[in-house]
């Protein structure tokens, strides 16, 4: 591991890829969403805030890094 890898820290948040459960649509998630996060399709909460990471209701398709 080099020097740089110990001092640059990653992140703890990612983006996932969240599919919704009721029409099926998959969309972009910020894993600690300060807003409630809906379906573009049928406007289904897909994300709540919870004070830190997101309460996610779809299925977490994919994380993204």
């Amino acid at each position: 591991m080099s020097e740089w890898n110990k001092l640059v820290p990653k992140p703890s948040s990612t983006f996932l890829r969240v599919k919704c459960p009721k029409c099926g649509n998959e969309q972009l998630v910020f894993s600690n969403a300060v807003n409630i996060v809906t379906c573009n399709v049928c406007s289904v909460v897909l994300a709540e805030p919870s004070g830190g990471k997101a309460k996610i209701k779809g299925d977490i398709q994919a994380v993204l890094e």
